[in-house]
């Protein structure tokens, strides 16, 4: 469902893959050659939601924000994992946030890092440029390396975007 609120309709860039049960309401900007999956929910009704290019966001993951407070930025290259809560925070770019994580309101996740599957990012944590952050509350658990750089963030990044390309093959 893509649908307008409070006057503002989402823009959906070029080459993307939207998935027939995803939800995108209101101010929200997808970039090009991103990915929406099934059960995704971005909700642009209280604050906006701007994402760059090559950004996935997969199942059941809900992205939003705080009415007129906190809005969600995610740069470019960035995996959203299934079930992730990225709720009113930036992410930078070639970000992976992991399975089950949350992000929450003015977290700031800095270029080239990774937020490990099940973390809970607290209000405010910023997490500096090439770590990896995980547990309840998150903490900086290492630097990341050039091998989880390729074999992580920019794996999955490349692999959802040729996943996308099978569902607009049937298009």
């Amino acid at each position: 469902m893509i649908k307008g609120v409070r006057g503002k309709m989402p823009k959906i860039g070029e080459d993307c893959f939207i998935a027939e049960n995803a939800t995108i309401v209101g101010d929200v900007t997808i970039g090009n050659q991103c990915s929406v999956w099934f059960n995704a929910v971005l909700r642009g009704d209280v604050h906006y939601i701007k994402m760059g290019d090559k950004v996935n966001v997969q199942d059941g993951a809900v992205i939003h924000c705080t009415y007129k407070k906190s809005p969600t930025n995610i740069g470019n290259n960035v995996s959203i994992g299934h079930n992730a809560i990225v709720h009113g925070c930036t992410l930078k770019d070639n970000v992976l946030i992991g399975m089950g994580s949350i992000v929450m309101d003015d977290c700031v996740v800095e270029s080239n890092s990774i937020i490990a599957a099940g973390a809970v990012l607290t209000k405010g944590t910023h997490v500096p440029s090439g770590s990896v952050f995980a547990g309840t509350p998150a903490k900086k658990i290492k630097d990341i390396s050039p091998e989880l750089s390729s074999g992580e963030i920019n794996r999955i990044a490349e692999a959802y975007t040729m996943y996308s390309g099978w569902f607009k093959e049937n298009d």
